[in-house]
C-alpha cells in the first residue's frame, strides 16, 4: 500500500493517458482497415499486449497503404 502512495501520479498520468489514446486509435484503425501486413488477429495481440510500443509498431509496420 505504501508503494501506491509513494508514486507521483502527476508525472505518471500523462503517459497512461497517451498509451490509452494510442491503443484506442490503433484498435479502431485495425478494425476499419481492409488490408494489413499480416493477419489482423496478430496485430490485435501486438497492440494489446506490448503496451505503448505495440500501437506504434502497428502504425509503422502493420498498416498497408494501397
Amino acid at each position: 500500500m505504501e508503494l501506491l502512495q509513494s508514486i507521483n501520479w502527476a508525472l505518471l498520468l500523462p503517459f497512461v493517458v497517451i498509451q490509452f489514446i494510442l491503443l484506442i486509435i490503433a484498435i479502431i484503425d485495425l478494425v476499419r482497415s481492409k488490408n494489413t501486413n499480416g493477419p489482423k488477429w496478430v496485430w490485435a495481440l501486438v497492440i494489446l499486449c506490448i503496451s505503448i510500443i505495440g500501437p506504434i509498431v502497428y502504425f509503422i509496420f502493420g498498416r498497408r497503404n494501397d
